[in-house]
């Protein structure tokens, strides 16, 4: 039996009943898929009733298939992991075990448990380095994938070939206030769909269409100030940016960047329940969903 639902960064955790727990993570191509046993198509063969995590588009229709990794066979039905490109993993752990694997010790805080000044420790501590890949390390803050370290930046009007180093106090509490915002605005929308993801209940998250300013838009008007984006490679990574917000040196005036909620106490909300599960299996965002470029 499934005894709770736990979340690291962008790590999944079920805690079973027999004292261990599965560590689940999706990486890039990686999914979660529900069978529903009562839950059939026309011809009686079982559909998915529900999905999460980053499918292939023929991910309802044939179950197992040759990017399934691992069968769960419950009560009252099957749980899929799915992975195209074999970067994701489940590990089974004593329960008392999972905060002590080295993948999870690792993680940092995530943007609302970590204070501006934390964040820019952690910065410098990497100060040669781009701060789009400072961000992108989960062991420097965690949560963060390639769509939303974009967003965050443009909204902070950093650019993210600047050093790490170089970013200010001042300017690093713009980019924490936005991280958060950008990561509450996708939960909030069911996470952004790019060629493949699905949210928990098979339809599709809407971050993109909704709220992203920059990811996506390369080629278009800047929704600040009407210059055209850009989108170069920052450690290896397809970047979208501002060249006129976001300056390799000095910075914007405060008054044009946007204003963020200061409020650090806000938490990740948990994502959406598969609630038709006797299990109670839950697909919670795992890192908003974002998908790697």
């Amino acid at each position: 039996m499934i005894l709770d639902l736990r979340r690291f960064g962008k790590a999944l955790v079920i805690d079973l009943d027999n004292g261990y727990s599965l560590l689940i993570h999706l990486r890039m191509t990686g999914q979660l898929i529900w069978w529903d046993e009562d839950d059939v198509t026309s011809d009686g063969g079982v559909r998915a009733s529900f999905a999460g995590g980053h499918p292939s588009e023929n991910f309802v229709s044939e179950l197992p298939n040759r990017q399934t990794r691992v069968i769960l066979h419950l009560t009252n039905g099957t749980l899929f992991f799915n992975d195209q490109r074999k970067f994701g993993f489940i590990k089974i752990l004593p329960t008392g075990e999972v905060e002590k694997d080295a993948f999870v010790k690792k993680l940092a805080p995530e943007p609302w448990a970590m204070t501006a000044d934390e964040l820019f420790m952690r910065l410098t501590k990497h100060k040669n380095s781009t701060v789009k890949s400072v961000i992108l390390d989960q062991s420097v803050v965690c949560g963060l994938g390639n769509i939303y370290a974009d967003e965050s930046l443009w909204r902070a009007g950093i650019h993210p070939e600047r050093k790490a180093g170089e970013v200010s106090l001042d300017e690093t509490e713009k980019l924490l206030f936005a991280m958060r915002r950008v990561m509450e605005e996708s939960i909030e929308a069911g996470g952004s769909t790019i060629r493949n993801y699905v949210k928990a209940d098979g339809t599709r998250g809407n971050y993109l269409d909704i709220f992203a300013k920059v990811y996506g838009r390369e080629g278009k008007a800047c929704a600040r100030c009407g210059e055209t984006l850009l989108k170069i490679k920052v450690g290896g990574r397809g970047t979208r940016f501002c060249p006129k917000c976001q300056r390799k040196s000095g910075k914007m005036k405060d008054s044009n960047l946007t204003r963020l909620e200061t409020d650090g106490s806000k938490k990740t909300k948990v994502g959406d329940c598969l609630e038709k599960m006797e299990v109670g299996v839950c697909l919670e965002k795992v890192g908003a969903g974002d998908k790697n470029d």
